[in-house]
């Protein structure tokens, strides 16, 4: 019994060295690339024209990050197998883990925060645009 104890210990160390790489790649991603650029888009320029330059932008970087997000979301679901053994050694395992996790779910909030308020500020830019053209007009119209 021990001895499959200490089997399946090592396959669920071997395992996490696999799934920590991918953790290590998607962590680098997200505090060299992906915080910068959310960081980025904090400040939206003030026409509508760099509005929809820095949407574009933004959609291209989003596409990226929100691949690294899923490659970090399916490494925790392969290691969801961990939750069924209770071994102390497998603790600290645990807790590297959980603190990718909670990078990992921070980081993709934040993107779903930023791709929503990119949206409607874009929105709100086209709507006052369009009540600005309206507005000017039947001015024109008004001194003909």
């Amino acid at each position: 019994m021990m001895s499959n104890k200490r089997i399946q210990e090592l396959e669920l160390v071997m395992e996490f060295e696999k799934v920590e790489e991918c953790f290590k790649e998607v962590s680098s991603w997200i505090e060299n690339v992906g915080r910068k650029r959310l960081k980025q888009t904090t400040n939206l320029d003030d026409s509508l024209e760099m509005l929809l330059q820095a949407q574009k932008q933004f959609k291209e970087f989003d596409l990226v990050a929100s691949e690294y997000c899923k490659r970090g979301q399916e490494a925790l679901k392969k290691m969801n197998q961990w939750e069924d053994f209770s071994f102390v050694d497998v603790h600290s395992y645990r807790a590297k883990l959980q603190a990718y996790e909670d990078q990992l779910e921070e980081f993709c909030t934040q993107l779903d925060e930023t791709r929503h308020r990119v949206c409607e500020t874009v929105r709100l830019y086209e709507f006052f645009d369009k009540v600005r053209q309206g507005i000017c007009r039947p001015e024109e119209g008004v001194k003909s």
